[in-house]
């Protein structure tokens, strides 16, 4: 269940990031790109996860944990960037 949303986020993180890139509008890049940090959240958050509950030694521990905490910050500022510039984008 973790690969698959391993490789469901990475995708969604290409799409987004080629979203931006493609976008003229500043307000309309920010919002690709927080999506885009949402999708890396979740691809760390679930790569850790599965480092941690699939272990072979104390380095994947270390490097899962890791992963997983980088992963839950990603998601977090990209939550909340991404509520404040679809707010602004109703406005």
């Amino acid at each position: 269940m973790l690969t698959i949303i391993v490789i469901i986020s990475a995708v969604f993180f290409l799409y987004n990031k080629i979203k931006m890139w493609r976008s003229k509008e500043s307000l309309l890049k920010r919002i690709y790109q927080t999506k885009s940090s949402l999708s890396l959240g979740f691809f760390l958050a679930a790569f850790g996860a599965n480092l941690l509950i699939f272990n072979r030694s104390v380095i994947d521990l270390v490097v899962g944990a890791l992963f997983a905490v980088l992963g839950v910050a990603n998601i977090i500022y990209g939550y909340r960037a991404s509520r404040h510039y679809v707010a602004q984008l109703g406005d």
